[in-house]
This record gives structure tokens, sequence and C-alpha cells, in this order.
């Protein structure tokens, strides 16, 4: 009983999460509005179809409340689909012609009192439609990241891989359970709270939609690596991070670029914003210095000034943040080695 009571608060948990970022992301006034309302419609009809699981465990369903919870799924392929298409590409334009795909949801819809409560041979083929359908949309995301993946930006093909494979996970929980593979049908709820939970993060915490700010450039992923080495280069043969005053704009027009273009670039390849990457390169550079025995007699503020940094206290947090240690005790513990 008390092991029942867990499952359900913890479904029930998922599901409400759920429904909160369908809201959120509904009603999201910045970056791609397009792909974050296919994306909320990509989560409900999840939402609406674990519900179905979670009602239909605890207790008997009136078979059209069972098909409008299955109903869900018709939702979920056509807008995981779509969702790819508005967060990838470039262009603003929309066919209306592509809900032309919401067709089989509103047949199913309509038909969901007709269907009834459909038992033996009829509700597997029924259902297995169903898994059929979600397949298909599955597989056309598949095919659509593996068209997108030299021209998309990088970080954003990653998010969509994630969403693609988790919708994955949940269409292969319930083949194995239509099949008989998996017997515990309310386990497909508790995956799928774990896995809202996961998305939540994803999105509140770490904020995809940032990397939106990127969707209008003309770079794409072949030139921003190409422009990535470029500014390698000039770091590591002109030095330009050890001054004090380098800026994102000063570096982006030595290479003839915007500082917008810039920024993209260092941003999707090397996960960091220019200040990061700026330090990294004088941390580097300080770690060599600090195990250096010409300047071994120096003060950490001299390493941190001679390393480009404007003071100890900067040079110290980034020092940490990269090493997980003090210079201090970088110096302590490898100058010796």
């Amino acid at each position: 009983m008390v092991i029942e009571g867990l499952v359900l608060v913890l479904s029930c948990l998922g599901l409400a999460q759920a429904l909160f970022l369908c809201f959120y992301l509904f009603n999201l006034k910045k970056g791609n509005r397009r792909a974050n309302r296919f994306l909320a419609f990509v989560l409900f009809g999840l939402t609406v179809r674990i519900t179905k699981s979670v009602f239909n465990n605890y207790m008997p369903l009136d078979p059209l409340f069972r098909n409008l919870g299955i109903s869900g799924i018709f939702i979920t392929g056509p807008f995981l689909w779509f969702y790819g298409k508005a967060l990838l590409e470039k262009s603003k334009t929309f066919s209306r012609l592509y809900y032309l795909h919401l067709i089989p949801f509103a047949l199913f819809i309509l038909s969901s009192n007709l269907i009834g409560d459909v038992k033996g041979y009829e509700a597997f083929l029924s259902y297995g439609l169903v898994v059929f359908h979600l397949a298909i949309y599955l597989v056309l995301s598949w095919v659509y990241i593996y068209k997108m993946r030299k021209n998309a930006n990088n970080q954003l093909l990653n998010w969509y891989r994630s969403i693609v494979i988790g919708t994955n996970l949940i269409w292969c929980f319930y083949l194995s359970n239509l099949i008989g593979l998996i017997p515990f049908y309310i386990g497909g709820a508790i995956f799928y709270s774990f896995l809202i939970y996961g998305f939540s993060y994803l999105l509140l915490k770490r904020h995809v939609f940032a990397l939106e700010k990127y969707s209008n450039s003309n770079i794409d992923r072949v030139a921003s690596k190409k422009l990535l080495e470029q500014v390698k280069i000039m770091f590591q043969n002109e030095n330009i991070y050890l001054r004090n005053a380098v800026s994102l704009k000063s570096v982006a027009k030595q290479l003839g670029v915007s500082p917008h273009e810039l920024s993209q670039v260092i941003n999707e390849n090397e996960h960091k914003n220019f200040s990061e990457f700026v330090n990294h390169y004088r941390i580097e550079k300080a770690k060599k210095l600090l195990v250096d025995q010409s300047y071994a007699s120096e003060k950490i503020a001299t390493v941190a000034y001679d390393c480009g940094f404007g003071n100890v206290t900067s040079f110290n947090l980034a020092f940490k943040s990269e090493t997980k240690l003090t210079p201090s005790q970088y110096r302590n513990q490898f100058s010796s080695i």
C-alpha cells in the first residue's frame, strides 16, 4: 500500500510538472515562440497519454476517456517533427499544409466513442496503430536530425536530439508493454516523471532558449569552425589574451566579423562566453608561470598581472573555477613535479 502510494505521488508530481512546462512554454514570449509552442504540444500530448495510464492503473476508465487519453500520442508525433523544423531552420515560414499531419488525431477523437471498449485482437490492433503512428514521426525526426547535422546550431541540435531520445524511450516502454515484455504498466508514468524533471532542469536552469538569439545568423557550422580556428591561431600567435583591455569588439574588428558573430562562434563551439574563453588562455599561461622556477619567488599578484588579469581577486576566482584549486595550492602541488 505504501509503495503504491509513493508510485501515485511520484507519477502525479511528474504530470503536474509537465503541465507547468506546457503552460510556461506556450506563454514564453522570448526566443522562438513557434518552436516553444510546438514543444509545449509535444509535452502536452505525452502528458495526456501518461495521465490516462495513471488513472487506468488505479480505477476503471470509461472507454471514451481511455481513448481520449490515447489520442495524445497523435499530437506528440507530428509536433515533435514540427518542433525540429521550427527550432533548427532559419526560415520563419511554416506551411499550413503541415497541419494536415493532425488529421489522424482529429479522426481518432471523432471516433473515440465509436471505438468503444475493444478487447483482444481488436484492442491490440487499435493500440498498435497508435504506437506505429508515433514510430513514423520518430523516424522522420531522426532523419531530420541526420539531415541537419552539418548546418544546424550544434547546441540546438543536441537539445532537439535529447527531446527525440526521451520520446523514443517512452515509445519503447509502451511498445514493450503492448507486446508483454514489460508488465509493469505504471512504470511509464514513473519514467516520464524523471524525464520531465530532467527536461525542466535543462529548460529552466540552463535555459536553452538563450541559444536562439543566434537562430538568424548566416554562419553555418563549417564557417563557424573555420572562424574559431582563426581566433585560436590569433590567441596563440599574438597572445592578445595578455592585454588587459582585450574585448569582444576589438577581436571581432581584427578578424573582420561582427561581435555578434564572434560571440556565436565561441558560444556554440566552446560552450563559453567571450570572457570565459579569454580566461581559459590566461589560466593556461598562469599554470605554466606558477610552476616556472624563474617565477618561484614572484607573488601571485605578479602572475595574475602578467597573464592579463586586472586584479588578483578575479584571477583567483577564474583560476579556481577552472582548476578547482587556488593559485597557491596549484603552485604548492605541482611546482616540485
